[in-house]
């Protein structure tokens, strides 16, 4: 099978970034050659704007600001990682795209879908997942599981209401795409929700 594109998403507390590790090691062992990355980041330059982003004693930046460092972080990314490795054959997982960008930007901060629409088709030129796993719990589940961990980052501060609207976001985009994304049930312990993922894996990917 050709190279593909596949992205984890979801709100904090879902457990994808673990689930991560899973879907990586799954496809290597069906004899992929795979690379893991995330969003924001990827790149030198991403990390970067992953720190800025995430950093929660910085001053509140415009939610305008934070969609034009998403999207610029997301140009290095496919430029230097995403792209190169696909056209060497490579399948890449990325812990996060584009999908977050319309939860988190437009459902959460509540940006107009036309000006992420316009980022979008600048920076991506086309290119879209080929599947989106969307690891899916109540926010109160997640967010639980997220406020466990500790200290959290400048999006895990936010309210619960910031939370509803992007798995509200989440869930539409999940329903106007449903060949391409697929929906897991995240609410399970880790074990289990892995087990859910090797299935789907081994059913679509084999």
């Amino acid at each position: 099978m050709s190279a593909r594109f596949i992205t984890l998403e979801g709100i904090e507390g879902v457990g994808k970034t673990t689930q991560a590790s899973v879907v990586a090691d799954e496809l290597r062992a069906l004899g992929h050659d795979v690379l893991l990355t995330r969003e924001p980041g990827g790149s030198a330059l991403g990390e970067r704007v992953r720190a800025v982003l995430l950093d929660k004693t910085l001053p509140a930046m415009a939610p305008m600001t934070e969609l034009l460092l998403v999207f610029a972080a997301r140009a290095e990314h496919l430029d230097k990682v995403i792209r190169p490795a696909l056209a060497a054959g490579r399948w890449v997982i990325c812990d996060r795209f584009t999908d977050a960008t319309y939860a988190y930007q437009g459902g959460g901060r509540g940006l107009p879908l036309n000006a992420i629409e316009q980022l979008e088709a600048l920076v991506q030129a086309g290119l879209q997942p080929d599947l989106t796993l969307l690891f899916d719990a109540p926010v109160a589940i997640a967010l639980s599981r997220a406020r466990a961990r500790g200290e959290g980052d400048r999006f895990e501060a936010e309210r619960v209401e910031f939370f509803a609207r992007i798995r509200d976001t989440y869930l539409a985009r999940a329903g106007a795409a449903p060949l391409r994304v697929r929906i897991l049930d995240a609410s399970p312990d880790v074990d289990s929700v892995s087990a859910q993922l090797r299935r789907l894996l081994r059913e679509i990917c084999a």
